[in-house]
């Protein structure tokens, strides 16, 4: 088998997997519970999130455990609109985001919330100066990632946030940094909130971080609030965040490494495609870790499909929006070849020249063989 759908989700290290296994047995009382067992796990969430908040440069209190990166993205986004509606209902976005923001985007402007998308220049990179623009009085929010998830367009979050303090300083900043965890150095210097998710570093899915700056207030989304859980009610899924601590310890301190193995490989399969007629959208704003093309002349769904008879397993958009037409290329390119029949090749640090090699042939037959039909 080869996978190549790293950033859709990853298998659990083993060393992770350890870390969940011997907390679930370990550790049976609820963190919330005031007897020994439960002043014993909470000692150990606060030592796994003291960790995490030591990978990630922010104070232990300023992180909230949710379900995932979208309870991440939809706490931080109506927790503000819902907070700060009397100030303004102004939000701005774009098109880069995951599907979780796009989809919260269009049911806050239900409720009469203006939602304003920033347009991209042709390189996949924000327009700061037609950011610059949308940025008014009654701004609240602005939500941009710090990766795309599906071309891998890495985005200025400090210059995005030196337009924010030159227009309306007291605009919030929230980005969703789900892609950008273990593939570049992620800071938080430059947001007030950002989303994380565990299933996208080698740890159990069921687990995700909104990270929320301390001076900052938002309306929860879950209620039924603990002095454990001040912002986001529920039992602590202590096994999750142990392992989760683990994942972003590892995924942290080996990513120099990392990234120069990943762009190794990536500029691999560069080469080895640029003899076919095919329109590489990944660029050099690009994170190496995802590899975006555009068959051209062939359906995405077609291809993803066809390659699994040589068991390579690749994705179209993203695998929350798996069946529909890119809306970040769609918001780049008019040619509708090139935004409805594209596929996304996503490595990792445990990637191999050799399963590199095995999808490139299957590619190369799987590409004849369709075009000629």
């Amino acid at each position: 088998m080869v996978y190549l759908d790293y950033s859709a989700t990853t298998p659990v290290l083993p060393e992770v997997l350890d870390s969940y296994n011997k907390t679930t047995i370990e550790y049976v009382g609820n963190a919330n519970s005031l007897h020994n067992l439960g002043v014993k796990s909470k000692d150990l969430m606060l030592k796994a999130t003291k960790q995490i908040a030591s990978c990630l440069g922010c104070n232990f209190n300023e992180i909230i455990y949710t379900s995932g990166a979208s309870e991440s993205n939809a706490t931080a986004i109506k927790g503000v609109a819902f907070k700060y509606q009397t100030r303004g209902k102004h939000i701005i976005t774009t098109k880069l985001e995951h599907k979780s923001i796009l989809e919260t985007m269009d049911f806050l402007e239900g409720l009469g919330f203006e939602i304003s998308y920033c347009p991209l220049m042709e390189n996949g990179q924000v327009d700061i100066n037609a950011l610059e623009d949308l940025i008014r009085e009654d701004t609240i929010l602005i939500s941009i990632c710090a990766v795309n998830s599906e071309v891998g367009y890495k985005t200025p979050l400090k210059t995005i946030r030196q337009a924010i303090n030159k227009k309306n300083a007291r605009t919030i900043f929230h980005s969703d940094m789900t892609q950008a965890l273990g593939k570049i150095k992620v800071s938080l210097e430059d947001v007030d909130l950002a989303s994380f998710s565990s299933h996208k570093i080698y740890a159990p899915k069921g687990i995700g971080i909104l990270y929320k700056r301390q001076s900052l207030d938002i309306e929860p989304l879950i209620y039924g609030l603990t002095d454990n859980c001040p912002f986001r009610g529920g039992t602590p899924a202590l096994p999750l965040i142990v392992s989760f601590s683990k994942a972003v310890r590892i995924a942290t301190e080996n990513l120099e490494d990392n990234i120069n193995k990943c762009q190794k490989l990536n500029d691999y399969l560069k080469e080895s495609l640029i003899d076919t007629p095919v329109h590489i959208n990944s660029n050099n704003i690009c994170v190496p870790q995802i590899f975006n093309l555009s068959l051209v002349k062939i359906k995405s769904e077609t291809f993803v499909r066809a390659l699994e008879k040589y068991e390579v397993y690749i994705s179209t958009t993203t695998a929350c929006s798996s069946n529909e037409e890119s809306t970040v290329l769609k918001a780049i390119y008019e040619d509708k070849s090139i935004n409805s029949t594209s596929i996304r090749i996503s490595i990792s640090p445990y990637t191999t020249l050799e399963e590199i090699d095995k999808f490139i042939e299957a590619f190369k037959i799987t590409y004849n063989n369709l075009l000629l039909k």
